[in-house]
């Protein structure tokens, strides 16, 4: 099993699933600094150009909520996706509500803070996602009072997408108003199998090697 990743992105989720299960697998970082993800060795792999992207034998799969997804399947014996049909619909909500409702203000704020070219950044929009994200934000922290995991009382992939969400907010200064929120993210970066947070992760980039096989065991 192979991962195509770049430490700072949503390839955090995937290495964070494939370290919680314990799975051997291959990590190639895909320098996006440097502009590897437009290489056309990548763009076959990928032809979005992003990471990040999972090999599995001769199965390529992007989309790192497709991935965690995929991995919860494959190794359901692990228990990171429920088979009680009620809770998997639950699990279910709740990644579809990282991504849509506090992922993407979380895009706007980037593209026009740092993505977009200056001329096209609007500071008026950057103003409505973050209420925006505070709006839904605060759904989550009252769902969150006294609750260990999102679903159930273990792990799932829905901490996993979640926990990295909330880091990226923390990032941009919005999870200070929101404490369950903050120390339900703080717990599940305590685990034990836990990936490096956002900050710690580019901090790392400049002393990671690039595009450098490294084979991760369990």
């Amino acid at each position: 099993m192979r991962l195509y990743e770049f430490a700072p992105t949503r390839s955090i989720r995937v290495r964070w699933m494939l370290q919680e299960l314990g799975v051997e697998f291959e990590a190639v970082t895909v320098n996006l600094a440097a502009g590897e993800h437009r290489r056309p060795e990548f763009l076959k792999i990928n032809p979005a150009g992003k990471v990040p992207v999972l090999i599995d034998d001769d199965f390529v799969l992007t989309e790192s909520v497709a991935i965690v997804l995929y991995l919860a399947e494959k190794y359901l014996h692990q228990g990171l996706i429920p088979t009680h049909l009620k809770q998997k619909a639950q699990v279910n909500r709740w990644l579809l509500f990282a991504v849509t409702e506090l992922e993407q203000p979380l895009w706007r704020i980037a593209r026009h803070t740092a993505l977009y070219p200056k001329r096209l950044r609007l500071t008026a929009e950057v103003s409505l996602a973050r209420q925006d994200f505070t709006d839904m934000a605060a759904v989550m922290e009252e769902y969150m009072h006294g609750r260990k995991f999102i679903v159930g009382d273990t792990l799932t992939i829905a901490d996993i997408v979640g926990a990295y969400t909330l880091d990226w907010a923390n990032e941009v200064q919005l999870l200070d108003p929101f404490p369950h929120l903050l120390e339900y993210m703080k717990r599940m970066y305590a685990r034990p199998n836990a990936p490096l947070r956002i900050a710690e992760a580019i901090a790392s980039v400049s002393h990671a090697s690039v595009s450098q096989p490294q084979v991760h065991e369990p």
